[in-house]
């Protein structure tokens, strides 16, 4: 068989320390206690993990706002506990990825701090500032994603400050090449502390348009949020100025060319542009840009079978020789169990979309809980920790009813995440009874399905590797084809809650078992695959 680099059909594990587990029992998730989990993580059949922000950091965004890059915020530990985390994840043979926040830092970094204090310092041109227009408005329309004007006055330099985030988020200028060469010093440092990878975020604000051209406006029938709430003014422009500008391809490279000089690391960039998958397709093309991108189209409340086939068929048609990564949840948007699924059906909905998102061509990412089939958590708002939801409440709740305490232990305090009397967010009532305990022996859960599907795929080339054609997606299922060195499979997945018939084009077929789902019967008078409700099945054609 070919030799493939490690992270190509790869499955990726996110976690979100905050709210993974809590060793040393302050209320929040750290280093020391992902280590306590590493074995629980190994025993899934993933093959990486990627921990979500752990720097120094005043926590505005809950890490993605940075302080201090190559620093460990002492509310996730040390260094000494990243080393042991190094070690520990070497030794179960899983890679570790990491988060880089390039596009900005917090406005308590170092940088930031002197680069506001007037127009000639060394650092003056680090960050975006701009002049007033004559009436002391902001230099353009730039929106930020949470909300309101993208510009923050700055009394000292008497200018504007750009923020595409919170205003407590300020934008770097990568226009500026000591910029790019002081961020991937910042990323080196990781590289030679061992890490597997990165996971780049917002890859794709990192250069503004030089001449701040204003964004267009767009029409109400187009307002399609990309992971923001559409009540948000953000959707109401094009944002073809603050973002995604051409020189960001030249600065992939060059990120490239970094990684190059460590043999097997990789890249994972997200996109959030006006056309993701395009970026996508140009972020990744040829070897010398980012090894993976992926973005937030399946993470939409989309999830009908005709949605995915035409967001995966619009990527592979421009993709080139590009990689992608898929994932259907993360810790911005609301969990897949609550999108895509209903109360009623719910178990079996996981079971199959975490199996349908791992036949995809291309690597997977899986956020912490969905190998549970864990809902969304409902958050009062006098527990809201996001300032995302807190601005746009009650029409949109923010991240956190993603971001609640992993349910470890079900008849324990704060399912076992924690030992004090109030975590950082409370733990869902609803999610202590899909705890890892309660699933770990039962052979019909979500638990046991994901373990037994991930690692039955390790044996499937053609699933990890191999080429995708769609045949079939109406409202009942899809079907589609995944081909590797002569080896050619057929995936069928029924979406309804009802018993469905698929008419095989031949009779030579062979049934795969081991997947962990039940096996379908193939009807010898009308040689049609019969599948019973949320079932999938897999076949040798």
């Amino acid at each position: 068989m070919e030799i493939q680099p490690w992270w190509r059909g790869a499955v990726i594990y996110q976690i979100y320390p905050r709210s993974f587990m809590d060793a040393n029992n302050d209320g929040i998730g750290d280093l020391a206690g992902i280590i306590t989990k590493l074995p629980y993580v190994k025993s899934l059949g993933v093959d990486a993990i990627w921990i979500s922000p752990f720097f120094k950091s005043p926590m505005k965004d809950f890490g993605y706002d940075i302080s201090g890059y190559r620093e460990i915020d002492p509310m996730f530990g040390t260094m000494a506990d990243f080393d042991q985390l190094m070690a520990q994840a070497k030794e179960q043979n899983l890679k570790v990825i990491i988060d880089q926040v390039l596009s900005h830092t917090s406005d308590q970094h170092p940088w930031f701090i002197e680069s506001r204090q007037d127009k000639t310092n060394a650092k003056a041109d680090w960050y975006v500032w701009a002049d007033a227009n004559e009436d002391g408005t902001p230099p353009n329309n730039w929106l930020s994603i949470f909300g309101g004007c993208a510009w923050q006055w700055e009394p000292r330099r008497q200018q504007y400050y750009l923020h595409n985030f919170l205003t407590s988020q300020p934008d770097l200028n990568f226009h500026n090449p000591e910029v790019r060469k002081a961020v991937l010093e910042n990323v080196k440092f990781w590289l030679d502390k061992g890490v597997d990878g990165f996971r780049l975020d917002a890859i794709n604000f990192c250069f503004h348009d030089k001449e701040l051209r204003d964004n267009p406006a767009k029409a109400p029938a187009d307002r399609q949020g990309r992971g923001f709430s559409e009540d948000n003014p953000y959707a109401f422009q094009y944002h073809y100025y603050n973002n995604t500008q051409p020189e960001n391809i030249a600065f992939m490279e060059e990120i490239r060319g970094l990684m190059d000089q460590y043999p097997g690391v990789v890249t994972l960039g997200e996109i959030s542009s006006e056309d993701s998958l395009q970026t996508m397709a140009e972020y990744t093309q040829g070897d010398k840009r980012l090894h993976m991108a992926y973005s937030f189209e399946l993470l939409t409340p989309d999830g009908s079978p005709s949605y995915i086939r035409q967001t995966v068929e619009a990527l592979e048609g421009k993709l080139a020789d590009g990689w992608p990564c898929w994932a259907i949840g993360n810790h911005d948007v609301t969990r897949v169990a609550s999108r895509w699924a209903t109360a009623e059906t719910r178990e079996l909905q996981s079971k199959m979309f975490n199996a349908l998102l791992a036949s995809l061509r291309g690597s997977v990412c899986s956020y912490q809980g969905e190998e549970l089939g864990l809902s969304e958590a409902d958050i009062a708002f006098d527990d809201l920790q996001d300032p995302y939801g807190i601005t746009f409440w009650p029409t949109f709740k923010g991240r956190d009813g993603c971001r609640t305490p992993m349910p470890w232990q079900s008849a324990e305090v704060n399912a076992g995440f924690s030992q004090v009397e109030r975590p950082w967010l409370p733990v869902s009532e609803q999610h202590q009874a899909h705890a890892v305990a309660v699933q770990e022996n039962d052979q019909a859960s979500v638990l046991t399905a994901y373990r037994t599907f991930l690692n039955w795929r390790k044996t499937q080339a053609a699933l990890r590797f191999g080429e995708i054609e769609f045949l079939v997606s109406d409202d009942e299922k899809l079907v589609f084809t995944r081909q590797y060195q002569g080896e050619k499979l057929l995936v069928v997945a029924n979406f309804t809650d009802q018993p469905i018939s698929y008419q095989l084009s031949t009779e030579k077929v062979q049934l795969l078992d081991g997947h962990g789902f039940s096996l379908p019967t193939i009807s010898q008078q009308t040689n049609q695959l019969e599948l019973s409700p949320f079932q999938i099945a897999y076949l040798v054609i």
